[in-house]
């Protein structure tokens, strides 16, 4: 291994002293092919234990808590104990080569689709009409759908479904979970002044429903598990949508967060060294922001645009991240670590080939994505 890149092989200790072997991340990665029913796939099994194999900390696609809340053809549940014999066989292939394997635990919220609900239902902190995303119809094209305000008894619902789908990570062998609080799905909608137009308790304070599941997630690990069992928050900083998330609110967010017993917090983005839009960080690093609020208290988990080792460097080495997470990347080329570790970083593949015989290594759903597009990173033949 060339000898600049040794930082990112460290050791990195969470504060509940669990070791990871490097500073790669195996990011929650939506591959569309569990079963329908949301059991493990033979498929996926296969795509999960090639791309943990190198990583220190390998998270798994976003699972659905509740049937309510799914919001991807082929996504993974964690909603009933029915799924508990497809979780064990994940957990054991993603832990087998030595990584730490965790479950990112989900609700689509108002990004749920309707053809994937019960009766068609989609639930949202207040009711709001949404286009969905294409990737996610079964026509590949946008769909303009209706989700009605959650009830009252639904959220405390909710609020238990995350707990329970925790207990049953424990029970399938995993070392913890990440809780989804980011990308638009339900627990970010709470936060956020565009989807979250309450004016009860649940509105009055926006912060009230993340914190109430990272309550029941900490309350079922101290029941279940032991203090080796791993808790981490995802969260997405600021939004487009106006009135959004800003990085002003995404601060009390933070400071928030980093008073609960978490493991780690890891920001959602589309480039790592991306910057603040409007207010009073404009212009400033939001990476960076978050570092100095997070003061040291948990590692961070850094995503968006690490297509390369050196990237990967950059990142680490401005010291506003601990950890990396490869997102598209992985999926190319799943020897990526690998490749660096072994003095091959120059072999690494960071664009798509459509004519590929091995096509990538990927489930079939997942081939199919890519060559309509809907993965937008470069491609060999110019496309």
């Amino acid at each position: 291994m060339d000898k600049k890149f040794e930082p990112l092989f460290e050791k990195v200790t969470l504060p509940n002293k669990i070791e990871l072997r490097n500073r790669f991340v195996l990011a929650p990665l939506t591959h569309v092919s569990s079963n329908d029913d949301g059991t493990i796939s033979d498929v996926e099994i296969d795509y999960i234990e090639q791309r943990s194999k190198d990583v220190g900390l390998a998270i798994s696609a976003a699972s659905n808590v509740t049937d309510l809340g799914k919001a991807f053809p082929g996504q993974p549940s964690v909603a009933r104990d029915s799924d508990l014999d497809g979780l064990k066989r994940l957990a054991e292939a993603m832990k087998q080569n030595g990584a730490t394997a965790i479950v990112q635990i989900h609700h689509g919220g108002a990004q749920s689709m309707p053809y994937l609900t019960p009766n068609g239902d989609v639930v949202a902190p207040s009711p709001i009409t949404l286009q969905g995303d294409e990737k996610h119809s079964p026509s590949y094209e946008k769909e303009e759908h209706y989700a009605r305000e959650i009830t009252q008894e639904e959220i405390e619902h909710t609020i238990r479904a995350f707990g329970k789908a925790t207990r049953r990570v424990i029970e399938a062998g995993f070392d913890g979970v990440e809780i989804h609080g980011a990308n638009h799905y339900l627990i970010q909608q709470f936060v956020s002044p565009y989807y979250n137009r309450r004016d009860d308790e649940w509105g009055e304070n926006r912060f009230k429903f993340p914190m109430k599941v990272v309550d029941e997630v900490v309350h079922t690990v101290k029941a279940h598990a032991d203090e080796k069992f791993i808790v981490g928050y995802r969260f997405s900083p600021e939004e487009a949508e106006t009135p959004g998330i800003t990085m002003e609110i995404t601060e009390e967010l933070v400071k928030n967060l980093i008073e609960k017993p978490l493991d780690f917090l890891h920001v959602s983005l589309m480039d790592v060294h991306s910057k603040t839009r409007e207010g009073k960080y404009q212009g400033e690093e939001r990476i960076k922001l978050l570092h100095q609020w997070i003061d040291g208290r948990m590692p961070l988990v850094g995503i968006g645009s690490i297509f390369n080792a050196e990237d990967a460097l950059e990142a680490v080495e401005s010291r506003n991240v601990d950890l990396i997470a490869l997102g598209r990347e992985i999926l190319l080329d799943h020897n990526f670590v690998n490749k660096i570790q072994n003095g091959k970083a120059d072999e690494i593949m960071s664009k798509f080939d459509p004519y590929r015989e091995d096509k990538h290594d990927l489930p079939p759903n997942l081939w199919e994505q890519f060559n309509k597009g809907l993965y937008s990173l470069p491609r060999t033949d110019g496309k």
